[in-house]
């Protein structure tokens, strides 16, 4: 049995290749040093024009975007934020940096937001951010439905969902902003990276300056002048670019896009149609509103205590297959109660059960289907034969 690489990421398209020599021989990689056309600037236009927003700002991370998206809604000092509790500490780190509160909703078994909770806790908060967290995307018909009423901004963290739609609408231009990663487990990998993309010229004003658009630098972006001309001088410098390698490493991989998402849910249908054939592992199925593009599997251990599903998980890693459990460490960075900056952090009863018996698994967009039967039969192998120990 070969056994996959399930850790290397796709090449980097040949295409990057001439623009990324020229940068090298240039040392021209600040991007705002050409007076036009930097790649950074060029990857905005582009990333906006495929998203079908009116803007977008590339800077160094999808956290660092998550941040300025808040620090441009202008909230109150301490506002509360509402988050789900199923996400990556970047995210309740954001709103922590942004000088306001984390507030915890609870989610379901599915890995979504557990809309009875977050209706009862919605009237507390001044923002929202929605973590598409592993690409599983929550009711956002609801939770757009109860935000508009209440006026409460809504930001959606896609950092795990660049291609996915809901209702044919990509994931990231349903809330006022959207954010997105190019860390290397991305879609799109830049090594680190993010973008933002807005259709509010006045918060794409105020991101823009704030993520380090000193002096003039805002007028090398385009139609936004006026906006930005309002608060030169006014808001805070936080020095959070994206630089010009990291763009031109990007703006060659957006056409692979559609093949890459193609082949990610792929992969994923066929390893959660083998997977669901054991008693033991429930892969959650989509909302019906939503086509996903997956480049890991997420599934729950069935029926089995803590020490049978870390068992299994040391027998699929034995064997070659690493599987994390969320809950089960000390230091898991997705596990809730490992964010002990959050003051007052809140007991999460589902969220908890959940994580305590979610299991993920990458599966890289270049597996081939030999290599995901060998995953499948790797991850079934160790579930046999632990319940089958625990049975005898």
């Amino acid at each position: 049995m070969t056994l996959p690489d399930m850790h290397r990421a796709e090449p980097i398209p040949e295409g990057a290749r001439a623009e990324i020599e020229r940068l090298l021989q240039s040392g021209d990689l600040f991007r705002y040093t050409a007076a036009s056309d930097a790649p950074v600037s060029l990857l905005e236009a582009e990333f906006a024009q495929m998203m079908g927003s009116r803007y977008a700002l590339a800077v160094s991370s999808c956290s660092a975007a998550l941040f300025l998206s808040l620090m441009a809604l202008d909230l109150p000092d301490n506002a509360r934020v509402m988050i789900p509790g199923f996400t990556f500490a970047a995210v309740p780190s954001s709103v922590v940096h942004a000088n306001c509160q984390p507030v915890l909703c609870d989610v379901a078994d599915n890995y979504r937001i557990d809309m009875t909770d977050f209706t009862a806790k919605l009237p507390t908060v001044d923002a929202v951010i929605i973590s598409h967290m592993r690409g599983h995307t929550s009711d956002m018909d609801a939770i757009m439905a109860l935000c508009d009423a209440a006026d409460i901004p809504v930001i959606e963290d896609a950092a795990h969902s660049l291609g996915t739609l809901w209702h044919g609408r990509k994931i990231g231009t349903i809330g006022k902003i959207g954010c997105f990663s190019f860390q290397s487990y991305k879609m799109i990998n830049a090594g680190e990276g993010g973008i933002m993309i807005t259709d509010d010229a006045d918060l794409i004003a105020r991101a823009i300056i704030m993520s380090g658009a000193y002096e003039h630098n805002w007028k090398k972006h385009p139609n936004i002048a006026e906006a930005c001309t309002r608060w030169q001088n006014k808001l805070p410098l936080y020095n959070l670019r994206l630089n010009n390698l990291s763009a031109a490493l990007v703006r060659p991989q957006l056409a692979e896009l559609p093949r890459r998402v193609a082949d990610g849910l792929r992969n994923h249908d066929h390893v959660a149609e083998k997977l669901n054939a054991s008693p033991f592992i429930d892969v959650p199925a989509p909302l019906p509103p939503e086509t996903r593009a997956p480049d890991s599997i997420q599934f729950n251990m069935v029926g089995l205590d803590d020490a049978t599903i870390r068992a299994f998980a040391a027998a699929a890693a034995a064997a070659g297959v690493k599987v994390q459990v969320f809950g089960q460490s000390t230091d898991n960075a997705r596990a809730f109660w490992n964010w002990q900056f959050i003051k007052d952090l809140p007991e999460l009863p589902k969220a908890r059960k959940m994580l305590m018996s979610a299991c993920d698994v990458r599966l890289p967009v270049h597996l081939s289907v030999s290599d995901l039967d060998t995953v499948s039969d790797i991850l079934l192998d160790a579930v046999a034969a632990v319940t089958n120990a625990e049975a005898a």
